[in-house]
Parts: C-alpha cells; structure tokens; sequence
C-alpha cells in the first residue's frame, strides 16, 4: 500500500460519516515541503463552501495527527472538484452521465490516447464514451484510463433539479 492509499483509508471512513465523498487524493513535492491535497464533495449533492472545506480540513489534520502517515512537514490543502471534476471512481461515469468529458489512457487505443465526448455511463469495467467526430461510441477499459474529468460545456454548467431546489430553500 502506498502512501496516498494508507492516507486515503485513513480519512475516507471518517469524510463518509460526515456526509463527503472523497473525489482525490494527491500528495506532491514542493520547493520547500509536501502539499497534501484531498479534493472532497458533499454527499447531497450541495456546492461546497468555504465552512465545508474548514470542516475537512480539521478533521482530516486530526486524523493524520493521530495515523502519522506522513513523516516530514507538509501543507495541507482541501478543496472542492469544481465545475471540471476529475472522475476517479468507475460509478463517475454513470452519476454524471450525459455530460462531456475528456479521458486520457495509459494504453493508446484505435490509434489515440485523448478522447473527449459524450459519457453514456458503464458496460461491466468500461467506460462508454460517444465521441462526436465519429459519431461512434467507444469502450475504455477503466483500467486503462490515466486520467478523466468533466469537460466544461452548457450541459454542465446548467442548474440541476437539486442546486434550484437547495437555492430556492435558502431564500
């Protein structure tokens, strides 16, 4: 088990009970220290704000506290996916169905390693991904995919049913 997955099982439990879902873990070198970033969402589906990052943040240095995964001084720094969220888990692609992405392989396949198009969800351990230039659907393994996340487009950018609802409560 590497590091960012014995910091990962170290905090996921304790985000889940308090109602987020870890989107990513990332753990780099800086010119002078470590930057942990844990990257976390809502469960409900609310935007995140700045009380819940404040939140993440004192838990997570709680619990790292105590685990002690990481040896040396580092910073930590806790944020929301954004609009352009990276999709790392294989139920991303189903939950966000119908919206453009953009997925890097590891592997070239049919020739490219980019592709970016229409997300159709999941057939078994595949991503299926309409691409409008050929106007085809293609499988990508999950496996195989370096990195995913959503593209920024009007179908994204439009409000969902729960953000109205959510908005609407607060005024």
């Amino acid at each position: 088990m590497d590091l960012v997955e014995k910091i990962t099982h170290a905090i996921e439990p304790s985000l889940d009970v308090m109602g987020y879902r870890v989107v990513l873990i990332k753990l780099a070198d800086g010119a002078r220290r470590k930057t942990l970033t844990v990257m976390a969402e809502r469960k409900d589906d609310v935007p995140m704000g700045f009380d819940d990052c404040t939140e993440i943040s004192r838990a997570v240095g709680a619990l790292l506290d105590v685990e002690d995964p990481i040896t040396t001084a580092y910073d930590l720094e806790v944020s929301s996916p954004g609009i352009d969220r990276p999709l790392t888990r294989l139920a991303d692609f189903s939950r966000y169905r119908g919206c453009e992405a953009k997925i890097e392989t590891l592997i070239p396949q049919d020739g490219r390693k980019r592709f970016r198009g229409i997300l159709e969800g999941v057939k078994g351990e595949a991503v299926l991904l309409t691409l409008p230039d050929v106007k085809e659907t293609v499988e990508i393994g999950f496996s195989n995919i370096r990195q995913a996340k959503l593209a920024v487009s009007d179908t994204l950018v439009a409000p969902s049913p729960k953000k109205e609802k959510h908005k609407h409560a607060n005024t």
